[in-house]
């Protein structure tokens, strides 16, 4: 046993020359979260950074435990670290005059996310977990962070009490997270729906005029569309409306629009980080092996399978989804099958996205129970002042919108 005397921990920025095995052996040990009684585990593909570098500002720390002994013996580990990125979103929005009509603009603040925090489980309720957010949250001020948010499993009550205990955050919002397996067989799409591939210009145009004011959207949205990660943006219209050649583009579009539609984004998470259950019985295994084998020997039988979720398995993420009128939810749910046989062309085994609890689409989103999480839980902190306009307060004290945008980047 080492004394606690001879222990001394130092949080200090990641260095990518040196640390990337050691990081790696903790992410290893460290669950992202229950699922039932499985647990889920994260292969981050050689880049540590991965899940924060494409913000516009990142920065990941390690907390370096140095043992002593006497002056002459000495050595280091990596016990922890955490991520964190900065970016600005919109918080509210207001109302300015546009000729006779009140228009609602976007009201945006500099904001910060917290993820990826992880401390060795032999080095746990020794007070690193608080050291590694303290010295994150004095990057977030020195850069003129206005508000940091987490998000945690709603039943994890250590990651919870830290946060909302010690460092000060409270309970903000509480959206689901859908995953729905993907198939060994391709889901029929409707052919009563065309779904058109929008350039990332038509696609920022589109959600500029439709989600800028929705809570956590980016403002720089166009850098998120142009992402080598980013698949495409795909709009769902009814059949026969518009030809290989007719597309007239968003503006004339939205001028025009038919009475149902909806979009959505895929972000390649699969080229990022793959991820691993653990914990699943012999039976179960077993079981989810056969309905591939049954799935994949009958397929027009259309049985749902369990996909290979045992081993690392990559992913897709739909984000930026947006529908109106009476048939939306039904649009999106052909877009939402349009993606999934994507995704199986891809190799991936699961597409998931994540919502606002009161999310008027979230019906037409397929998931299984097993593999989502009903109730995510975000936890928000203000950093200081609101220096975006003054006109929505504290953001910390709004009440939840119908949607919320979740960024990719950070999923």
């Amino acid at each position: 046993m080492v004394d606690n005397s001879d222990l001394v921990v130092v949080v200090r920025e990641f260095d990518a020359k040196k640390d990337v095995r050691e990081v790696e052996e903790v992410e290893r040990n460290c669950e992202v979260g229950p699922s039932g009684k499985l647990t889920l585990f994260t292969h981050l593909l050689g880049d540590p950074i991965c899940r924060v570098r494409h913000s516009p500002l990142y920065l990941m720390l390690v907390a370096e435990m140095v043992v002593t002994k006497g002056q002459e013996n000495q050595r280091t580990e990596i016990v922890g670290m955490i991520r964190g990125c900065i970016k600005t979103v919109t918080c509210g929005k207001k109302l300015s005059r546009n000729g006779k009509n009140l228009k609602p603009l976007p009201v945006y603040t500099k904001l910060a996310y917290i993820l990826g925090l992880r401390v060795s489980r032999t080095h746990r309720r020794m007070g690193i977990g608080l050291k590694l957010v303290n010295a994150m949250e004095e990057w977030f001020r020195d850069n003129g962070a206005e508000y940091s948010y987490i998000a945690t499993e709603n039943d994890n009550q250590p990651s919870i009490k830290l946060f909302t205990k010690k460092c000060g955050y409270s309970k903000f919002r509480t959206p689901s997270i859908l995953v729905q397996p993907v198939f060994a067989h391709q889901l029929r799409v409707t052919r009563r729906v065309s779904i058109i591939k929008l350039s990332p210009s038509d696609a920022e145009t589109l959600y500029r005029c439709r989600l800028s004011t929705t809570e956590f959207f980016p403002r720089d949205i166009d850098s998120v569309l142009n992402n080598k990660l980013n698949l495409g943006t795909f709009l769902a219209v009814p059949n026969g409306l518009y030809d290989g050649e007719s597309w007239p583009g968003s503006e004339k579009f939205l001028a025009t629009q038919p009475e149902s539609w909806a979009v959505l984004s895929v972000w390649n998470c699969k080229d990022v980080f793959k991820l691993e259950l653990h914990g699943a019985s012999w039976a179960c295994r077993m079981f989810a092996k056969t309905t591939r084998l049954v799935d994949r020997v009958l397929p027009w039988l259309k049985l749902p399978s369990v996909p290979e979720l045992f081993r690392p398995f990559g992913l897709h993420f739909l984000y930026g989804l947006y529908g109106e009128g009476p048939n939306a939810v039904k649009f999106t749910k052909a877009l939402c099958r349009f993606v999934h046989n994507l995704a199986k062309e891809r190799g991936c085994g699961v597409v998931a996205t994540e919502v606002a609890s009161r999310e008027p689409l979230k019906l037409g989103i397929p998931c299984w129970k097993m593999l989502s999480c009903t109730e995510d839980l975000w936890c928000i902190k203000r950093l200081g002042e609101d220096y975006s306009d003054g006109s929505i307060g504290d953001w910390t004290k709004s009440r939840p919108g119908l949607s919320i945008f979740v960024d990719p980047r950070e999923f």
